[in-house]
C-alpha cells in the first residue's frame, strides 16, 4: 500500500463522515473534496479542469431545464388532479394510481421535482378522501426512485455513472440500457407496496392533523389603525395585537403604502398603519374579531382568505442552518409560523432561535394568493397547490400548447438519442448524437418558442447538484489514478477466493458488490456511492477475469434503491413530515423493498450482461 492509497483512503473516509453528519452542504463538501485532493496531489493540478469537462452535468442541467419546462406547464400536475377527481378512494387503488404515475414521469424527469409537483395533489386526495396521508406519501418517494431506474435519463446518477464509463474509454450506456433491470424492480416495487403497504404503513396524520386544526382556511384581516387609536405610540407587543396567546398573528404592516421590515418587538404603533391580522388558536379560545377591532380603534378594510399550511424544508433551502428570527421569516415570506415539525416531533414553544434543518416541516399561516410566491422562492417544498384557490373556485385555465410542446421537446430528445444509438450500433453510417447534445438543443428549442424565459430556465437548474457533481468526480478520478481501485479489489478478491469456487466468483462478487453499494447509498450521497464504486468493480473485474458490464450495471442500480432510512433520498425527507412518519415507518417498509430489489436484480443482471 502506498503513501498516495493511504491519503486516498482517508479522504474517502473523510468524505462519508462529512456527508455523513452533514458538516455542510453537498454542493460546499463537493467542492471542498476536490480542492483537498488536488492539494494533496491526488489529483493533478492540470488534471483538475478534466473533471469540469465531463458531459454528465451538461446533461443533468439541460434535463434540469426540460424538466422545469414541463413543471411550468402543468402537464403532471393536471394528470395528479385528474387522479384526484377519479380515483373512488380505497387505500390500494389510491396507492397503485400513485406510484404507477410517479414512476412512469420520475423515468423522464429528475425526482425531486416530481415529488414535489405531485405532494400537494397527493395530500389534497388524501384529505377529500379521508384518508390518512401517510397512507400515500412514502409509495409517491419509493416510486419516484424505482421509475429513475429505468432509463439513462431517470437520475443524476445514471448519468454520472455513463459519464465516468466515458471518461474512463469504456461503452457508455444507450437509453434503455437499465431498462431490463429497472422495470421488473419497478413492477414488483408497485405491487409490494400495494399489497403489504395499506398494513406496513402507519395511519398518522401530518402534523396540521397531529395539532388538531380541523379547519385549514382562515380569514385575514386587513386593518387600518385610527387616529384615536389606544394602540398608537406603544410598542406593539405590549399591545393586544401583539398577543400570540390570544391567537392573534401580524403577518404584514404597511406604512405610508411600504411594508415595514422590522421585527415586532421593534415596532412602535403609528396612525394609519396598516396591519395584515390571523386570528387563530389550536385549541379554541382565540380573540374575538368585532370586540378586538373596537377595543384597539381600529377599521377593518377587507378580509383576505387565509390557509394554515405546511412548508416542507428542502436541502437547498436558503434558512436551512438558520433561526427564524436570523432569517427574517415574516417579512420575508408573508408567513407566521405555527409549529416546526422535526423527526416525529412539533415545536410550538420558543420558535423563533430553533435552527432550520433539511426536512424539517413548518406549520405556518399565510394568504392563499401567497403560495406562488412562497413556491417561487424554491426555499420550500408546498403542500398546497398554488394554482388553485382553497373553496369551490375552479382551477386556472390549463394552456394545452405549452404542455404539448414540453413533452414533444422531451420525447424527441430520448427518440433521437435511441434511433442514432441504435443505427450506429448497426453500422449504418449514422453518427450517434450523445445525450447532452440533444438535450441542450432541445433547451434551445424551449427557449425561442417562448416556452420558458432564460430567468425560467436558470432557476430550473438545481445548481447545488451540478456542483456536487464536479466535486465527486474528482474523487473518482484519485480513486482511480492512485491505485486505490485496484488495491481494494484486490484486497476484496483475495479475502472471497479462499471460500468460493472461481466459477461462482463472479456471482458472488456482483451480489457482495451490490449489497455493499445498497447499505452504502442509504448513509451517503447516491451519486458519491456511484462515483466511489464505479473504478473499484471495474478493477475487481479485472482481477477475477470478468467483463465489468454486469458490476457497473449493478452499482448504477443499487446507487439508488435507498429505501430503508429516511435521510437515503431527498424525497424522503420531503414526504418525512407532511406525512407524519417517525424513523421506524422507513425501516419496516424500506428493508423489505431493499431486499426485494436484491433478490431481483442480481439474478436479472448477468443474465442481461454475461460475465
Amino acid at each position: 500500500m502506498t503513501q498516495d492509497i493511504v491519503l486516498t483512503l482517508l479522504v474517502v473516509l473523510l468524505t462519508l463522515v462529512a456527508f455523513i453528519r452533514e458538516w455542510s452542504s453537498p454542493d460546499v463538501l463537493a467542492i471542498s473534496i476536490l480542492c483537498l485532493l488536488v492539494a494533496l496531489g491526488l489529483v493533478e493540478m492540470g488534471e483538475m479542469s478534466v473533471v469540469f469537462s465531463n458531459e454528465a452535468p451538461l446533461t443533468i442541467a439541460a434535463l434540469f431545464v426540460i424538466g422545469g419546462a414541463l413543471e411550468k406547464s402543468g402537464a403532471i400536475f393536471q394528470i395528479g388532479q385528474l387522479l384526484q377527481r377519479k380515483l373512488k378512494g380505497s387505500v390500494r387503488s389510491s396507492i397503485l394510481a400513485f406510484t404507477m404515475v410517479a414512476t412512469f414521469f420520475s423515468a423522464w424527469m429528475n425526482n425531486t421535482a416530481i415529488v414535489a409537483i405531485l405532494l400537494p395533489v397527493t395530500l389534497g386526495f388524501a384529505r377529500s378522501k379521508e384518508i390518512p396521508a401517510s397512507k400515500l406519501l412514502i409509495p409517491l418517494s419509493y416510486s419516484s426512485i424505482l421509475g429513475g431506474c429505468c432509463t439513462l435519463i431517470g437520475t443524476s446518477t445514471n448519468l454520472l455513472v455513463n459519464g465516468t464509463l466515458k471518461e474512463m474509454g469504456l461503452e457508455s450506456m444507450s437509453m434503455f440500457a437499465l431498462a431490463p433491470v429497472g422495470v421488473p424492480l419497478a413492477i414488483a416495487g408497485i405491487a409490494y407496496m400495494v399489497i403489504f403497504g395499506p398494513k406496513l404503513l402507519p395511519s398518522r396524520s401530518s402534523i396540521t392533523g397531529s395539532l388538531e386544526i380541523d379547519h385549514r382556511t382562515t380569514p385575514l384581516h386587513h386593518l387600518l389603525i385610527g387616529e384615536g387609536s389606544p394602540l398608537v405610540g406603544k410598542r406593539l407587543i405590549e399591545t393586544p395585537l401583539g398577543s400570540r396567546e390570544a391567537g392573534i398573528h401580524v403577518l404584514e404592516i404597511r406604512r405610508q403604502g411600504t411594508r415595514l421590515m422590522d421585527h415586532l418587538s421593534d415596532v412602535i404603533v403609528e396612525r394609519n398603519d396598516r396591519f395584515l391580522v390571523a386570528l387563530h388558536r389550536r385549541k379554541g379560545g382565540t380573540a374575538k374579531a368585532e370586540i378586538l377591532f373596537q377595543d384597539i380603534g381600529a377599521q377593518q378594510l377587507s378580509l383576505v382568505d387565509g390557509i394554515i399550511s405546511e412548508l416542507v424544508v428542502p436541502a437547498e433551502s436558503s434558512i436551512v442552518g438558520r433561526s427564524l428570527a436570523d432569517s427574517d421569516f415574516r417579512q420575508s415570506y408573508n408567513c407566521v409560523v405555527l409549529a416546526v415539525h422535526r423527526s416525529g416531533l412539533n415545536i410550538t414553544s420558543q420558535m423563533a432561535e430553533v435552527e432550520i434543518e433539511r426536512g424539517d416541516t413548518l406549520l405556518v399561516i399565510t394568504a392563499v394568493n401567497n403560495l406562488p410566491e412562497l413556491k417561487a422562492t424554491r426555499d420550500f417544498v408546498l403542500t398546497d397547490a398554488p394554482q388553485v384557490k382553497q373553496g369551490d373556485l375552479p382551477a386556472a385555465p390549463v394552456r394545452r400548447l405549452p404542455i404539448i410542446l414540453s413533452w414533444g421537446v422531451l420525447v424527441a430528445v430520448v427518440l433521437i438519442v435511441t434511433i442514432t444509438d441504435i443505427l450506429s450500433r448497426m453500422g449504418l453510417g449514422v453518427p450517434s448524437i450523445p445525450i447532452h447534445y440533444a438535450a441542450l438543443v432541445g433547451v434551445l428549442a424551449l427557449l425561442w418558442s417562448g416556452i420558458l424565459t432564460p430567468r425560467e430556465a436558470y432557476e430550473s437548474v438545481d445548481w447545488q447538484v451540478l456542483l456536487m457533481l464536479y466535486g465527486l468526480l474528482g474523487l473518482g478520478m484519485a480513486i482511480q489514478n492512485t491505485g486505490t481501485a485496484e488495491w481494494l479489489a484486490k484486497t476484496l478478491v483475495n479475502a472471497v477466493e479462499g471460500f468460493v469456487s472461481s466459477g461462482m466468483m463472479p456471482y458472488v462478487m456482483l451480489w457482495l458488490v451490490f449489497v455493499f453499494t445498497l447499505c452504502l447509498t442509504e448513509v451517503l450521497s447516491n451519486n458519491a456511492t456511484a462515483v466511489m464504486m464505479v473504478p473499484i468493480v471495474v478493477r475487481l473485474a479485472g482481477e477475477i477475469g470478468a467483463d465489468s458490464r454486469p458490476f457497473i450495471m449493478g452499482i448504477t442500480i443499487a446507487a439508488s434503491c435507498a429505501f430503508a432510512l429516511p435521510m437515503g433520498y431527498q424525497t424522503h425527507m420531503m414526504v418525512y413530515g407532511p406525512g407524519g412518519y417517525r424513523f421506524s415507518d422507513y425501516l419496516r417498509m424500506g428493508i423489505p423493498l431493499n431486499a426485494i430489489c436484491i433478490l431481483i436484480a442480481c439474478p436479472i443482471i448477468p443474465l442481461i450482461w454475461p460475465f
